[in-house]
């Protein structure tokens, strides 16, 4: 990509405008792809789905971090146009990768904007696959920080409709009389993640609210194994169960025995023999007839893909991992009786020490590092994004120089490109990573190697990106598996 950097430009705003008018431009064509045909756009990553003009550029302009030079409005859009024209199947593009791929390759081979983008998406021209035969049902039971995360990423991904579908939520009665409209009140509006990017009505007689056009159903029940979600229409579903309440198989198996359950994930580290699984590590050890399954934590999907990508490269013989984590409902906003040591003082005045099970919870996804690794956990006074510190001794020697340059590529070309991001900004605080889609983002800013001891500054959005990683895994338990262009080499 350094082969094609962009001329300056005489005139900044006139440049501007021009490619503010492009990425215009775009948003009826990625609205329609995305629509009718199912085929989502990307830039590096980031989806062009319901972006507004300045999102898509400063996606453009987010590609410099990653690849030591601009990305271009000028570039992409004929990709996107050609893209258009064709009569595609179902698939995730990323619209960016094709255009460098083309200017650094393509367009030396003499091949055309058109030529190159058919020869990359080849395979999907003309296809009639769906993601499933028919929409997979979907039931949040609970309804907090995780569980109205989860809706809305399933709204937001709901497109066509052919895929996974929000049908209900279940919570226990509140003592509110107006207990609907305070919960559709709790997914419009988030101190932490905004307003909820569409809208939502509530139907008190349907005992539901309606977001974006999806009708989610309200059931109130005191137990897992009390519903019949039949009675709603509902069948075959897989249940999200974000209350952490039940975290064996037999506590989980309780949902099974409502009629119209067919599979459960959890969002927690699951007890016993359950499986914990970390989209991008171990996601293929699920099998079609697995019924429970956990997703872990947020903070073992956060270090579990860099450890993975460490221990590839340089090996790990020994670590240690400190969490640096926002505070979470289980504390208490003043001095007050908690069965946990520490945990009972003021979440939003202290720093509080406290035990974390990830770093042994890695053993579990990666048994190669069991043993290996030890962990502790500071809580502290910010709502969201925490981080992950880790001091590792490593197989060999190196620098800081070839660890960065080794985690860019992983973020950028691996097939952990979902899991790890990458930042080289010198000024990135915490919050701006609220809202990261990856489990967890590396800070080539912070890292320290001396000889084979390496610490790596891991930033994570310990709710919608834990909840990213957790809709992978129920995608992955409903079948859907999208055609990913362009193919890795």
């Amino acid at each position: 990509m350094n082969d094609r950097k962009r001329k300056r430009p005489d005139d900044y705003f006139k440049d501007w405008k021009q490619r503010e008018a492009l990425a215009e431009g775009m948003i009826p064509i990625v609205g329609s792809l995305s629509r009718e045909r199912n085929v989502k756009c990307y830039i590096y990553g980031k989806s062009l789905v319901n972006r507004s003009v300045t999102e898509i550029m400063k996606d453009h302009r987010y590609v410099r971090q990653l690849e030591a030079n601009e990305l271009s409005e000028f570039e992409t859009f004929p990709v996107l146009s050609e893209l258009a024209k064709l009569d595609l199947g179902p698939a995730h593009i990323d619209v960016g990768r094709i255009a460098v791929n083309y200017y650094d390759k393509g367009k030396g081979e003499g091949l055309s904007v058109e030529e190159f983008v058919r020869q990359e998406v080849a395979e999907d021209i003309g296809s009639q696959s769906k993601p499933l035969e028919k929409p997979q049902d979907v039931v949040l039971y609970g309804f907090g920080r995780i569980g109205r995360l989860m809706a809305r990423i399933l709204i937001d991904k709901t497109d066509g409709g052919d895929g996974l579908r929000l049908r209900a939520v279940v919570v226990r009665k509140g003592k509110a009389p107006n207990d609907l409209v305070k919960r559709a009140s709790l997914l419009r509006r988030d101190s932490v993640h905004g307003a909820f990017d569409g809208t939502i009505r509530v139907d008190e007689e349907r005992q539901s609210f309606v977001a974006n056009g999806n009708e989610v159903k309200v059931i109130y029940a005191d137990g897992p194994d009390t519903i019949d979600y039949t009675q709603y229409g509902i069948d075959n579903a897989i249940v999200v169960d974000n209350t952490g309440v039940w975290r064996d198989e037999a506590g989980l198996s309780l949902h099974l025995k409502s009629k119209g359950v067919a599979k459960v994930v959890l969002t927690a580290p699951g007890k016993g023999d359950l499986k914990n699984v970390v989209h991008g590590i171990n996601h293929e050890m699920i099998e079609p007839t697995d019924s429970i399954i956990s997703a872990a934590s947020c903070t073992t999907n956060a270090i579990a893909p860099p450890l993975k990508a460490m221990d590839d490269e340089f090996g790990i013989l020994a670590g240690h991992v400190e969490t640096v984590h926002a505070f979470t409902n289980d504390q208490n906003l003043i001095d007050n009786y908690h069965k946990a040591s520490r945990r009972g003082r003021a979440a939003p005045l202290n720093m509080v020490i406290t035990e974390t099970g990830a770093a042994t919870a890695v053993g579990k996804v990666l048994p190669q590092l069991l043993g290996k690794l030890t962990g502790n956990a500071i809580r502290v006074p910010t709502p969201n994004v925490s981080m992950a510190i880790l001091n590792l001794t490593l197989g060999k020697e190196t620098t800081a120089e070839e660890v960065n340059e080794y985690m860019r590529s992983q973020a950028l070309h691996s097939s952990l490109r979902n899991q790890i991001d990458f930042s080289n900004s010198p000024e990135v605080v915490s919050t701006d990573f609220v809202g990261s889609r990856h489990a967890c983002i590396f800070d080539a800013q912070a890292t320290i190697v001396n000889g084979n001891q390496a610490v790596l500054y891991l930033w994570y959005d310990n709710e919608f990106g834990y909840s990213c990683q957790v809709h992978r895994i129920v995608e992955q338990m409903a079948g859907i598996d999208f055609a990913v262009y362009p193919k890795e080499a």
